[in-house]
């Protein structure tokens, strides 16, 4: 199994349709079994299409260009978590090639006012894969240090909410450098997760932002915040890094991660 998370940063970047058509060709070569997407916006104003999707939605968009190409196998979920930039809803998604059989969305956050840029939802689909249920959870969180909306409240609200009896993957941008001890790295590990980057055979750096980005503004170093975590050990076969310009040109301003599973 592949899977791929990425933080979009959707309609931020220059030459936004050139890196969507980009990002398309790389999901058709690759073909990855279920892709997690973050910072995935819509305008406002756009025309609502189905559920509450409208047009000019990044990932429908991503989905139309899939399409071009012929990968016409690919599902989606999106939910809004708020409004970004006063004309978008910035919100979450989960593309998988297999049948989804129940779709995930909750708040994290303690704040539920999606007008109000650090409420923090979380979106997912459940799947049947070697006649067994798995769940893939799309998530953006808070910062650890954060007052008002503290990264451990949400981790704790995020596994409170997922059904611990059966297996799934957390994948995303936690906003949590693994670097940094006792904060919320250390805190998700100490919840049982696993870290599909510890476990692969082979691996990267793992790096994923380079130097100052929306909501690191301050920051100079390199960074891992973006994370497939599982909810049991696996067998990884590789976790890289990619859209960095080594594996695959830039399409966001965070790298992505993909990493490749071998489940029972």
């Amino acid at each position: 199994m592949k899977l791929l998370t990425l933080n979009c940063h959707s309609w931020q970047e220059e030459n936004q349709l050139e890196k969507i058509t980009y990002l398309a060709e790389t999901i058709k070569e690759k073909s990855y079994d279920v892709i997690a997407l973050q910072e995935v916006s819509q305008p406002i104003e756009g025309e609502l299409l189905s559920g509450r999707v409208k047009k000019g939605n990044y990932a429908l968009v991503l989905l139309q260009e899939l399409e071009k190409l012929g990968m016409m196998d690919y599902a989606l979920v999106w939910d809004i978590s708020h409004i970004g930039y006063e004309v978008y809803e910035e919100g979450l998604a989960i593309l998988t090639k297999h049948e989804i059989i129940k779709e995930h969305s909750f708040f994290a956050s303690q704040g539920m006012d999606t007008n109000y840029w650090k409420t923090r939802k979380i979106v997912g689909a459940k799947i049947i894969y070697n006649n067994k249920p798995i769940s893939f959870y799309s998530c953006h969180t808070g910062w650890w240090q954060d007052e008002e909306e503290p990264f451990k409240y949400q981790a704790d609200n995020i596994l409170q909410q997922v059904n611990k009896a059966e297996q799934f993957f957390l994948m995303g941008d936690f906003n949590n450098s693994t670097t940094v001890k006792g904060e919320g790295y250390d805190y998700l590990l100490k919840q049982g997760l696993f870290d599909t980057y510890s476990l692969a055979k082979e691996k990267d750096q793992g790096i994923t932002v380079k130097g100052k980005i929306a909501g690191w503004t301050d920051n100079k170093n390199d960074l891992r915040i973006d994370l497939i975590l599982s909810s049991m050990p696996v067998h990884v076969e590789f976790s890289h890094v990619i859209f960095n310009n080594s594996n695959k040109s830039m399409v966001s301003d965070h790298f992505g991660v993909e990493v490749m599973l071998s489940l029972s």
